[in-house]
């Protein structure tokens, strides 16, 4: 029995099972150092030869099957990317974006009043002075009608005689409008709301500007969301750019029904338009026909009738 049999044995363990070209070569080796040692002793300054001081491996070790090995083997985890984020993670930094403050002010100011009360509304439009319109009016002008009213004329902004009595359409425009109102069984006050896209009248009755627009345009989508109409007439140039954001002609938008949300809108010639153009009477004629039909078709006039009423004008 070799000294490595002895060593085992006295361990209790099993024969380590080597290979046999290895175990042959070990034998050898002892041999030589066997015979080494019959002729000189120990020598303190050669040490051992490792394969003399090597502790044998446990049993266990030595018995363990490659898959156990492998098992115990430390787990290194993957960072892999989240199913929410993809592999388009938006960044962690805010975005650079800056909000205009005077645009910021203006969507406040339009929520403020988008909540509103009828009551509430007249009481903010008589004290506004969002624009500079506010320093040349005598008063201004809401507008007149009840709400939930059937019709809702919506003209372009208050003349002199609308900015001395507070009412729209009050001039030789107004009462043009009342007639073509009333041919159509239509009536201020009653079934028809009228009112203007600027509460404030521009100074030598000038057109409106972009500014003053965006500034009181919440003040009319507030009645109309208050009113309720199922009807609007868009009357001019600015209410139809208002309500449809259409800069095309009139003429190209008449004749057929636009859609203010769920509100028809019926395009047509501002009266004091047709003062100055008579022949487009017939036009806005045509228009008020259309607007009836759409609101109740049972009331509409008769060809015959409305062929009449046609070269009457």
């Amino acid at each position: 029995m070799t000294r490595h049999d002895i060593i085992l044995e006295e361990l209790g363990l099993a024969p380590l099972w080597i290979r046999r070209e290895l175990l042959q070569a070990l034998a050898e080796q002892e041999a030589e150092q066997a015979e080494a040692a019959a002729f000189v002793g120990h020598d303190e300054a050669h040490p051992p030869h490792p394969a003399d001081t090597l502790e044998p491996p446990p049993a266990e070790a030595r018995m363990a099957p490659a898959e156990e090995m492998h098992r115990s083997a430390p787990v290194i985890p993957i960072n892999r990317p989240s199913s929410k984020s993809g592999s388009h993670a938006a960044p962690t930094s805010p975005a650079n974006t800056e909000i205009d403050p005077e645009e910021q002010s203006r969507q406040q100011r339009a929520a403020r009043i988008a909540g509103l009360s009828w009551d509430e509304l007249q009481a903010e439009i008589s004290q506004c002075r969002a624009c500079g319109l506010c320093e040349g009016r005598t008063q201004t002008v809401f507008g007149v009608g009840q709400p939930g009213a059937t019709w809702m004329v919506v003209g372009e902004a208050p003349g002199a005689e609308e900015d001395k009595r507070g009412e729209p359409f009050v001039g030789q425009a107004g009462k043009l409008l009342d007639q073509m109102l009333f041919s159509v069984s239509a009536k201020r006050n009653q079934e028809v709301y009228i009112g203007n896209v600027l509460k404030c009248r521009p100074p030598g009755n000038r057109n409106p500007q972009p500014g003053e627009v965006a500034l009181c345009a919440p003040f009319l989508l507030r009645q109309i969301a208050l009113i309720q109409p199922k009807l609007i007439i868009a009357s001019g140039r600015f209410a139809v750019q208002t309500l449809l954001s259409s800069t095309a002609p009139i003429s190209a938008l008449r004749g057929k029904v636009h859609q203010y949300g769920d509100t028809p809108v019926v395009v047509t010639y501002h009266p004091a338009y047709l003062l100055r153009n008579l022949p487009d009477k017939a036009k806005a004629w045509q228009d008020l026909l259309l607007a009836r039909r759409t609101v109740n078709p049972a009331r509409a006039l008769p060809p015959q009738q409305a062929t009449d009423e046609d070269s009457s004008d």
